[in-house]
């Protein structure tokens, strides 16, 4: 199966996609059920239409000849999407939840009500991707300033994780003015420390983060028969200076994160790095 790719998807979805995840997937299915009620909205024709426009029609089992469910149909689309165009998977999962929620599926006087328990499990299956559900359908990751802990850890691992994956989207930036590794590293300082630096300077900031988990800078000199991990580690503190270098210095807020000089694939590559550094760092942290 072929499902088009989505390198031109729209551009508004491109700002703040949703994550997308086995659980995610199940809970959203679910969502869109009406095999046990009523007929209730969203249609069929609702769902291709969302289909379509994430540019997944080849992966529709409700285009293979045979009649399916909606929540059969939701979910063996976003299935396929999870193992082969993770980004097309997001943008359906935004289209689909904004059809439920314009057509008053989050509203219990509504004839299209969702029921209490398919929305809990949705709101369930979002944090766990750091990401949040509002009593009235509103999608939108969660604040990293509101968590801490154990929570903020967890969270900054599925930001890591999806920059891993080249994600491209707003929630990358941790829904804060910080970038993934500054909140990250001032995450580690807290845990560590108890407090994390004022300091603006990220070199400063990211070194004290790796000397607080006991990891190599390069202002640690080498030494004869150290493992060769140390080399690794003070890669990464040079790679992750680097790619804050690369930042717009002019902020995010007009949908240039990285110096407009970069390449789009400079900024994959930088992305998925900045992915494997903070998942480095959290992974010694827990």
């Amino acid at each position: 199966m072929n499902a088009t790719s989505t390198n031109n998807e729209p551009k508004n979805y491109m700002a703040s996609r949703p994550p997308l995840s086995d659980a995610i997937i199940v809970a959203l299915s679910s969502l869109v059920d009406d095999s046990q009620t009523e007929r209730r909205d969203p249609s069929h024709s609702d769902i291709e239409f969302q289909i379509d426009r994430a540019r997944l029609s080849d992966a529709d089992p409700g285009r293979q000849g045979k009649p399916v469910g909606k929540s059969k149909r939701v979910r063996g689309t976003l299935s396929w999407a999870l193992s082969n165009d993770l980004p097309a998977g997001e943008v359906l999962v935004a289209g689909l939840v904004a059809t439920v929620q314009g057509c008053g599926g989050f509203r219990s006087e509504s004839t299209n009500y969702c029921g209490a328990e398919a929305i809990a499990n949705l709101a369930s299956a979002l944090a766990l991707q750091g990401w949040e559900l509002t009593p009235d359908g509103i999608m939108q990751p969660r604040v990293l300033a509101s968590l801490t802990g154990k929570e903020l850890t967890s969270a900054l691992r599925t930001y890591a994780r999806r920059a891993q994956q080249g994600s491209l989207d707003g929630p990358l930036l941790a829904g804060t003015a910080k970038d993934l590794l500054e909140a990250t590293a001032a995450h580690v300082l807290m845990q560590k420390w108890g407090s994390s630096t004022t300091s603006s300077n990220f070199p400063t900031l990211l070194g004290q983060a790796f000397t607080a988990l006991g990891f190599a800078t390069p202002s640690d000199p080498v030494t004869s028969g150290e493992p060769a991990n140390k080399r690794v580690e003070r890669e990464a503190y040079a790679l992750g200076c680097a790619l804050n270098a690369l930042r717009n210095k002019e902020g995010t807020g007009h949908g240039r994160p990285w110096d407009s000089s970069i390449t789009p694939s400079q900024a994959r590559f930088a992305i998925e790095s900045m992915g494997s550094i903070a998942r480095l760092m959290l992974d010694a942290l827990s």
